[in-house]
């Protein structure tokens, strides 16, 4: 699964990185800040395109929450979408074929099991070591995700929109099975296109898009455990130690 990431650009710079403008849908999203433990539930700058294929940068809720969604609390369960099963799932087949973004990420978070003779828990287990993983060249990275709205309608016909999103995961590659047996899928500039096209519905073609990602774009190194907790989001969690 994907369960932390970092996001230290602002809203401006992601939207040039990836070629699109920023669209303010969000009370919050001008005023995000650079976050280096970014966690479920979080609000994150995410990439869609219009039917024109503009590409426009929005502020997202990181825990999908279809439109028949009673409350938000099924949010917290719908972080990651497999994408082996993506095109079956009733929760994420119908946004498959025409809500899809691009989720940008300096890097992600995942813990390695812990080894004889390393750090232990409290209960005398080996503790499990955080390692950050990112793009070698130190460009971000394109995650692959899904989006959807939703609105409390107990509340009235002018009941604010949520815009939420989840973050598909396919099979680790070589770099990163050592870690974990899933990674986030990570997509090449040219398919940003193929893949945010609100007209697209070739879902087969769409799934083929889905894999991991090649073994020479990502490195990773051991941090401190620091990022175990979700208050901690400065910049020096991403530090080798």
């Amino acid at each position: 699964m994907c369960g932390r990431f970092v996001s230290s650009n602002s809203a401006d710079a992601i939207a040039k990185f990836f070629g699109a403008s920023f669209e303010n849908n969000s009370d919050n999203s001008e005023a995000l800040p650079a976050n280096y433990n970014v966690a479920p539930t979080q609000d994150v700058i995410a990439v869609v395109a219009n039917a024109e294929g503009e590409r426009i940068a929005q502020t997202f809720h990181w825990g999908l929450v279809p439109s028949w969604a009673k409350d938000t609390k099924i949010g917290t369960k719908m972080i990651n979408a497999r994408a082996e099963t993506i095109a079956q799932k009733p929760a994420f087949k119908g946004l498959f074929k025409k809500h899809r973004l691009l989720i940008p990420m300096d890097g992600f978070y995942e813990w390695q099991q812990g080894v004889e003779g390393g750090p232990l828990t409290k209960a005398g287990k080996p503790m499990k070591i955080p390692m950050f993983i990112h793009r070698v060249d130190g460009e971000p990275l394109a995650v692959a995700g899904l989006w959807a709205t939703w609105r409390d309608r107990s509340t009235g016909p002018d009941a604010p929109w949520l815009h939420s999103c989840t973050v598909i995961t396919t099979a680790a590659n070589a770099t990163m099975t050592p870690v974990h047996d899933r990674m986030p899928v990570i997509l090449p500039a040219s398919r940003w296109d193929e893949w945010l096209d609100p007209t697209n519905g070739d879902t087969e073609a769409l799934h083929r898009l889905l894999i991991p990602a090649a073994n020479d774009i990502l490195t990773m190194h051991a941090v401190s455990t620091d990022v175990n907790n979700v208050r901690n989001t400065g910049p020096q969690l991403i530090e080798a130690v």
